[in-house]
Order: structure tokens, then C-alpha cells, then sequence
């Protein structure tokens, strides 16, 4: 009886360690994926560069936190502007990996929507900053030709913002 009983104790103290373990390691991961991105995010445009670049602004389009398809974890705010060559954000984007830009041909404003016209949109290249971020249009592109951007999250299919262009 002692023995059964010594045997369950044992039986239970290793199943609650395994758990812990999986539940720790679970939680480091989560946490890496969300303060790797962080740490090594390239550093934005200052003040005087976002000056510069403002007089060759075509046009432009803003990121709000109200859109469907975004959520505490997943937003962008900020005014976006565009050139033939360049695209820059005054603004933040909340962080995370594997972002990308993409010109769309009409305003998605979450998931369902980008994916439905994302074969007919155009990706400008990786967001590898969160405040103040600028990416040369590749050559080629004809950003008159797309009325809206969005910012997606490559490696987890999560819609961040859009923005209509003006």
C-alpha cells in the first residue's frame, strides 16, 4: 500500500515537472517571437530625413488602429507616403516578424480581404523597422498604378494596417 501510494507520488511530481518544463518552454518561445523583432529592428528615419523626403512625396494615405483586420498586437498609425522610388512611414507599426509591404489593387482591411487580391498586389519589400521606416520601390513598379498599401506579417498570415492612397 505504502508503496503504490510512493509509486502515484512519484508518478504525479514527474508529470508535473514535464508540464512545467513544456509550459516554460512554451512561454520562452512566445516571448522570443515577439521581442526578437524588437531587438534587432532596424533603426527609422529621424526628423530631419522624414523632412527631406517630404518634398518628393506623390502621394500619401494613413494608418489607423481602427481597422478590422488589426488588434492590439497587430496595428499601424501614421501618415505613409509614396514617390516613384520610395515608400516611408511617419508613424509607428506594432512589432513583429517577417513583415512585408505590399501596393494592393483596392483597400484591404484585414485578412480575408488582402488574401483575396493578393496575387494582384505588388510586394515592395521587408519592414525591418517599427518607427519610421523607409523601402525603396523595386524598378519597374508603377506605384500610380495601385490605389492602396497594406503591411503584412509573412510568417503567421497576420494582416497589420493598410492604407488607402491619396
Amino acid at each position: 500500500m505504502i508503496t503504490s501510494l510512493f509509486d502515484f507520488a512519484r508518478r504525479h511530481i514527474i508529470l508535473f515537472g514535464a508540464a512545467k518544463f513544456t509550459a516554460g518552454l512554451l512561454v520562452g518561445f512566445a516571448l522570443g517571437v515577439y521581442f526578437l523583432p524588437i531587438l534587432t529592428a532596424e533603426e527609422g528615419l529621424d526628423q530631419s530625413a522624414l523632412a527631406q523626403l517630404e518634398a518628393s512625396a506623390e502621394r500619401r494615405g494613413t494608418f489607423t488602429r481602427d481597422l478590422p483586420g488589426s488588434d492590439a498586437f497587430h496595428w499601424g498609425e501614421g501618415v505613409v507616403r509614396i514617390s516613384d522610388s520610395r515608400v516611408w512611414l511617419d508613424g509607428k507599426i506594432a512589432p513583429g516578424p517577417d513583415y512585408k509591404l505590399y501596393l494592393t489593387p483596392s483597400l484591404a482591411r484585414d485578412e480575408a480581404e488582402f488574401l483575396a487580391i493578393k496575387e494582384q498586389s505588388v510586394r515592395i519589400g521587408d519592414v525591418k523597422a517599427f518607427t519610421n521606416f523607409s523601402l525603396e520601390v523595386p524598378s519597374g513598379v508603377r506605384v500610380g498604378d495601385y490605389p492602396a498599401l497594406l503591411i503584412w506579417c509573412e510568417a503567421f498570415g497576420e494582416f497589420i494596417t493598410a492604407a488607402d492612397l491619396s
